[in-house]
């Protein structure tokens, strides 16, 4: 297996790849044609051992605790990603997460005070962007609220004249 060069590693993953659309996702990756490509190949290496009937039809019908199939309010069965596939991704999540973390960590470390630099400058850069967005939605919900009517008070009662009086 080669090894792969960290930096170049990181660049790629920076550079937008056209996606595609129709397939089930998990964790925003597609199901049929990134997950299953990869567990098949980790499979193959020995990483993994995931059953053939999990990476041949990923997806499941989900069923209600009788056993009948589920159905979504819009009327379509609901399907949801293997247990044992879905796992798997969860734990190449953690991990991906974990490496993302180590990462920053590295960085941090070797270039302290640009990091910092960054930091301050994004959160410089940021403030002018939340202020407005807290404006436009104070602005939407005063535009939203009822308008409150003025009280019209009555003539006052005779005690109340004689109140004030005195």
């Amino acid at each position: 297996m080669a090894k792969t060069n960290p930096q170049n590693y990181i660049t790629d993953l920076l550079q937008p790849i056209p996606g595609r659309g129709g397939d089930r996702r998990a964790w925003s990756i597609p199901v049929i044609s990134v997950w299953c490509p990869f567990f098949t190949a980790t499979n193959t290496t020995g990483q993994t051992a995931i059953d053939a009937d999990v990476l041949g039809a990923p997806l499941r019908l989900q069923r209600n605790q009788d056993g009948t199939p589920k159905f979504g309010n819009n009327g379509k069965p609901a399907i949801r990603v293997a247990k044992e596939l879905s796992d798997h991704i969860r734990i190449v999540r953690e991990n991906f997460t974990s490496g993302l973390m180590g990462y920053v960590d590295s960085v941090r470390k070797e270039m302290p005070n640009e990091f910092k630099a960054q930091v301050e400058s994004a959160i410089k850069a940021g403030e002018s962007v939340a202020a407005k967005d807290n404006g436009d939605l104070l602005a939407y919900i005063l535009a939203q609220a009822e308008p409150v009517e003025p009280i019209e008070r009555a003539e006052p009662a005779e005690s109340e004249k004689e109140l004030v009086a005195a």
